[in-house]
């Protein structure tokens, strides 16, 4: 009888805490309110088949209980067919339920509409990187023989089609409202998962593929997207933004996004050596190099820390001690990231090759923010 009672009280207990449960899904942002009903069907018949277990078992106990005043001696019985075609039919019925509506969205979900803008989304450990098509209106191709510390997108240079193409290399990435958007994902490394909660969009992300699907925003506002697969050490850090606005503002922040071909002929002046500005030339290596993928310039938290007011800064390390962040100290830490460790951020900083001519121009720019 106590087991009956317990039994009881998970299931009352279960019903009551989904009705006044505050973990919710986030406001929907988007076109996909079919992917809420699915989850609902799913809560729905899987709750119902909880629910019912239980209380048969919770009958069985009571029903067939011992008594001293009535003995009983169970009955083997090695087969009932008929019970077995009720279980056949009702867990068939119900693994249909399940099912169908699910892959109907699923088909929808990757069947995205001739008017769509296109966005590339390029994981890596451990930042978001975007590329949109330009006046083309199309995206060149791509292969990781490409990748360099200029090209981090492995966008291929010889494909005309590719020199329009706006490159991304920060975290956040703007679109415009209720505009269908195709979105087509790639790694450079390990399985990731591009996932932004609100549109209720993600898709897995395998190394070696391209995968796709598609969201209409219908609402304005910044969006975090995050990374819904385990991807190493600095995971939990591979955040990124979608910004949604209306169509002037989005039009007025892709003008000023870098042409691949922009990005190139500032990378090709470095290598040569071409004199100019250093904090200019710091800026573009930490777009090409992925730097703004982990170091923000506003203050805001990210994956290493922020640029903003760092030099002069003294900052605790991992094992305790201090370190003033000045000329000497900001080039070793480039040059040698893992050597010593700001406290409270993780050791996932890549050594990068760079030249003395480079982390001279990144440590003044570093400087300057």
């Amino acid at each position: 009888m106590v087991m009956a009672i317990v039994l009881v009280v998970i299931v009352i207990g279960s019903v009551i805490f989904h009705i006044v449960t505050p973990w919710w899904t986030t406001e929907l942002a988007s076109n996909w309110k079919s992917m809420d009903d699915t989850l609902t069907i799913t809560l729905l018949i899987t709750g119902l088949f909880f629910v019912v277990i239980n209380l048969f078992v919770v009958y069985t106990l009571v029903k067939f209980r011992h008594r001293a005043d009535r003995p009983q001696k169970a009955s083997y019985q090695p087969e009932n067919k008929r019970l077995e075609r009720w279980l056949i039919g009702v867990t068939t019925v119900g693994i249909v339920a399940l099912l169908a509506p699910g892959l109907v969205v699923y088909a929808k979900f990757v069947t995205p509409p001739d008017d769509a803008t296109v966005l590339e989304v390029v994981a890596s450990q451990w930042q978001w990187r975007y590329r949109l098509p330009g006046e083309s209106g199309k995206l060149g191709g791509s292969d990781a023989r490409f990748v360099s510390g200029s090209n981090p997108l492995g966008l291929d240079p010889d494909d005309p089609a590719t020199a329009d193409n706006i490159v991304i290399l920060a975290n956040e990435v703007h679109l415009p409202v209720n505009k269908p958007v195709k979105v087509i994902a790639r790694s450079h490394d390990v399985l990731h998962d591009f996932f932004v909660p609100p549109m209720r969009a993600r898709m897995n992300i395998v190394p070696g593929q391209v995968s796709s699907f598609w969201f209409t925003p219908t609402k304005v506002g910044r969006y975090e997207a995050m990374c819904a697969q385990l991807c190493g050490t600095g995971h939990a850090n591979m955040r990124g933004v979608v910004v949604v606005e209306d169509e002037a503002t989005y039009m007025a922040w892709l003008q000023k996004q870098p042409t691949f071909a922009a990005t190139q002929s500032l990378g090709t002046a470095m290598a040569a050596g071409a004199g100019g500005d250093p904090v200019a030339l710091g800026k573009t290596l930490a777009q090409t190099k992925g730097c703004i993928g982990c170091h923000s310039i506003d203050g805001s938290a990210g994956v290493g820390p922020t640029w903003k007011g760092l030099f002069g800064k003294t900052e605790t390390l991992a094992d305790g001690s201090t370190m003033v962040i000045d000329d000497a100290a900001l080039k070793r830490e480039i040059a040698d990231p893992a050597a010593r460790v700001i406290k409270g951020y993780s050791p996932i900083m890549p050594k990068t090759e760079l030249t003395d001519e480079e982390v001279d121009a990144l440590a003044a720019y570093i400087k300057a923010q």
